[in-house]
């Protein structure tokens, strides 16, 4: 088989689950990551012969994406704001929602020359270590309950020469908050999401992603935020600012909560018009 069939087979057997569109780009990051093929080399050499190994890749890739498997994974990796990260089952993909709140922590840096940051629930490390690129004299602590997340973490720290310093701990026990100081800058995009939500989302993520990372019990949505709150109230700097992301359907929540513990709080909206990001700080 050559080139230009097994790619336009590619793209009609993804069409089972995901649009044309999506399809199209799928198979492109596939044959680019797995074979080094772009989608020029595709139309300049239909004719060419995929190697036995590639093809083989490709077929596995095929059969992964088929069950679902969201792309990052099968390939291991993703882009968050310019650079690439490693991901596996134990990290979120990374996502251009939580890239717009990246921006607001840039914007506030700049205008207040911030330095000591925190990162609550770091996951694949993708705002330490983008925040480190761009202001590298920063000193960045970055948090997880999850050793396999934290090993990820440090893998793309060290990838991107980004010096963070990664803590493996449970945030929700208060014990643990002792070991740290002030923070001008404290970021958090913390699990938010109801279990009973489960069964509204696409199964590429409910299948794949890590639940500890995405659910809260249904009771308890703003378990992290208030843990969040209690924890700024005692280690957040003169003049710092905490940015979270939150559901869209919690913020006024969420806002209303960090008003409770004397904090000003702005929500601000992402590109889609969905009230995803709450800002706070102190009352002075």
């Amino acid at each position: 088989m050559n080139l230009s069939t097994f790619y336009r087979n590619f793209i009609r057997e993804l069409q089972q689950i995901y649009s044309a569109h999506e399809a199209a780009n799928i198979t492109d990051m596939c044959f680019e990551k797995i074979a080094g093929i772009t989608k020029s080399d595709v139309i300049k050499n239909p004719d060419f012969s995929l190697s036995a190994i590639h093809l083989k890749n490709l077929e596995a890739a095929l059969d992964e994406l088929l069950l679902h498997k969201p792309v990052q994974y099968v390939l291991g990796e993703a882009w968050f704001y310019k650079l690439k990260f490693k991901v596996d089952e134990s990290v979120l993909i990374p996502r251009p929602e939580t890239e717009e709140l990246v921006n607001e922590v840039f914007d506030f840096i700049k205008m207040n020359s911030s330095k000591i940051i925190i990162d609550i629930g770091t996951g694949s490390g993708c705002i330490p270590i983008s925040i480190k690129k761009e202001f590298p004299e920063s000193i960045i602590t970055a948090v997880d309950v999850d050793e396999k997340a934290i090993a990820i973490a440090k893998q793309n720290a060290s990838t991107h020469q980004t010096e963070i310093n990664f803590v493996q701990m449970n945030f929700l026990n208060k014990d643990n908050w002792n070991a740290f100081e002030k923070f001008d800058v404290i970021i958090s995009n913390p699990p938010y999401i109801p279990i009973a939500e489960k069964e509204l989302m696409d199964k590429n993520v409910i299948s794949y992603e890590p639940h500890l990372a995405l659910f809260v019990p249904d009771e308890q949505p703003l378990l992290f935020y208030e843990a969040i709150a209690l924890f700024s109230k005692m280690h957040l700097a003169e003049n710092g600012k905490i940015f979270m992301e939150v559901h869209e359907n919690l913020a006024r929540e969420v806002a209303d909560l960090f008003s409770q513990h004397q904090f000003q709080t702005e929500i601000k909206k992402d590109i889609f018009e969905k009230e995803r990001m709450v800002m706070a700080t102190h009352y002075r």
